[in-house]
């Protein structure tokens, strides 16, 4: 993992300080660049000359996976201050981000005007790589301990009778938004600390999202920089029927 941050550290700097990207990534008054599909590792994980991505977390997704191609990862970087308020922003949207840690479901596309959601994306895993290191309250990754036990039940409900070809067509918000209100008032609350090399094997079903930056957290010049690996699942069944 050690090798992986050195081959990737340089590439994913030059993304993040790209003007043209950040441009386009800066959300929430400067303080999170989003950075989607930026880091150009092939579908092995390889960056450049690197070696492809190894260790135990991917190691442990592939077992239950099997072993999916790679996108170009997401580069996530919190900033002191996250989350500011953009312009534009609801009262509501704003306080779920200071409250709530903006928790969500990957896969679940906002779609229209109302922004209904959609699986568009079911993801076999979530596999986040820390480029750098940061102390605690840093902005840090929360997941919600069991979450992906509520979201399977309310899915599976909300699945049920539907052929799984149909299953992204079928608005699921509803569903999802009674499954987050279980998830808040059942699950416990984790932050993961991570220092740089280290990885985080999240469920495809857990309900996560990024705490606030705390006062006096420490991290470098450059911010907490995460590398996020979420592969699709070829098969949508999957997305239920796998552990």
């Amino acid at each position: 993992m050690a090798q992986w941050v050195d081959a990737a550290m340089q590439p994913a700097l030059a993304a993040i300080r790209d003007p043209v990207k950040r441009d386009a990534w800066l959300r929430h008054g400067g303080t999170w660049f989003a950075g989607v599909d930026l880091l150009d590792n092939d579908e092995a994980g390889r960056v450049g000359d690197g070696a492809p991505l190894a260790g135990r977390a991917l190691a442990a997704a592939q077992a239950v996976c099997g072993p999916l191609a790679l996108h170009r990862a997401q580069l996530s970087v919190t900033y002191p201050g996250y989350p500011a308020r953009d312009v534009g922003d609801s009262d509501a949207a704003h306080r779920y981000r200071l409250t709530r840690d903006a928790a969500h479901l990957d896969g679940l596309l906002p779609e229209g005007p109302d922004k209904r959601r959609h699986l568009r994306e079911p993801h076999g895993y979530i596999l986040g790589v820390a480029l750098t290191g940061a102390g605690a309250g840093a902005a840090p990754l929360v997941v919600y301990e069991g979450s992906h036990h509520v979201m399977r039940a309310a899915f599976s409900a909300c699945f049920s009778g539907h052929a799984p070809a149909d299953w992204g067509d079928l608005d699921v918000t509803l569903a999802y938004q009674a499954a987050r209100r279980l998830c808040f008032a059942q699950c416990a609350r984790v932050e993961i600390v991570l220092e740089a090399g280290q990885s985080v094997l999240v469920h495809r079903m857990a309900l996560h999202g990024i705490a606030p930056w705390a006062a006096g957290a420490q991290a470098g010049p450059d911010g907490r920089i995460m590398a996020y690996l979420r592969p699709v699942l070829p098969d949508i069944a999957d997305w239920l029927s796998l552990p």
